[in-house]
């Protein structure tokens, strides 16, 4: 059995996977070439991450495929429901990489509540000319500890993001359509373990409240934040988006940015991935990152053994 992990996969993958009697490749294949690769190859298993698309073509012209494996949540780059009717199993790693992703927006939040975004491209700039004029630009910092982190969308990543949250002295508030409350327990590295119960409350809510948002939301045909939702949030709020691009208004977050209901915002993904608005690459408001929410080597590590694991376990 061949495997191809078009958009790579880690070292604890592969070893697993070789150990059982598979063959993996990790070439990368151009979208345009896959179909006849996968067809002159003789793959029965294909892994992507974000970029690879598995769309009906593909899956029509390749009927030797039996697997299609997406290392990490979002599946909206592959035609889940087709796959399936068409006999395929579609497997993903939900649970692998919520806690980097957490961390990754945390970074982001404790940067921009303290201007590291800003300071870190002025320092090398003016740091030795202009010391005391970057103190003062960056003195009005704000603590995370006693604020209140609103969560929209609470599945796994939102709850990882929420006990961050709760571990920082924050306070937690949250929506999700699809649940009314969730239990996070957080592990301390002497054994020690808490436990919060958060009750989720409607968006508007969530929104009126917050101090510091995140977005933990699929990909969807509407924004989940757009005008409306911008007025109806705290002047001074920092947002931050590691979900999918697509899912707030680009153009709507500037102008909020603009008339200062947004103090600043953090972008992990973008709707015109992988070319960002230029207006939002030099926006000194915004932190920015490629995509990276899930690229931990802990996470990799974790994305590829699961993969493995499933894929054992359906071939045999």
């Amino acid at each position: 059995m061949k495997v191809l992990a078009n958009d790579g996969v880690s070292q604890s993958g592969i070893d697993a996977l070789e150990k059982a009697g598979y063959e993996v490749s990790t070439t990368t294949v151009a979208q345009e070439q896959l179909i006849n690769y996968i067809n002159e190859n003789n793959i029965s298993v294909l892994l992507v991450r974000s970029a690879t698309k598995v769309r009906k073509d593909l899956i029509d012209a390749c009927p030797n495929l039996k697997i299609i494996g997406r290392g990490g949540v979002g599946m909206d780059n592959i035609d889940v429901e087709y796959a399936r009717e068409k006999g395929l199993s579609v497997i993903n790693t939900p649970a692998a990489s919520s806690h980097s992703v957490a961390e990754l927006v945390f970074g982001h939040l404790y940067g921009l509540a303290r201007f590291l975004h800003n300071a870190n491209r002025e320092m090398p700039l003016e740091g030795d000319s202009n010391f005391k004029g970057l103190k003062k630009a960056y003195a009005k910092g704000t603590e995370l500890k006693g604020k209140t982190l609103g969560v929209l969308g609470f599945g796994r990543i939102g709850q990882a993001t929420a006990k961050v949250a709760l571990g920082a002295g924050m306070k937690v508030v949250a929506f999700d359509p699809f649940m009314e409350e969730a239990n996070l327990e957080l592990e301390f590295f002497d054994g020690q373990k808490v436990n919060f119960e958060i009750k989720t409350i409607s968006k508007e809510d969530v929104l009126k409240q917050a101090d510091f948002l995140t977005l933990h939301v699929p990909a969807q045909k509407d924004y989940v934040i757009d005008e409306a939702e911008f007025n109806m949030m705290k002047d001074g709020v920092i947002i931050a988006n590691a979900a999918r691009g697509g899912v707030l208004n680009e153009v709507a977050l500037v102008k909020a940015i603009e008339s200062g209901k947004v103090a600043r915002a953090a972008l992990d993904v973008f709707e015109k991935e992988p070319k960002p608005e230029m207006q939002l690459l030099m926006n000194p408001a915004l932190s920015l990152t490629p995509h990276t929410g899930a690229a931990t080597n802990e996470a990799q590590d974790r994305i590829g053994a699961e993969l493995a694991t499933q894929i054992i376990s359906i071939l045999g």
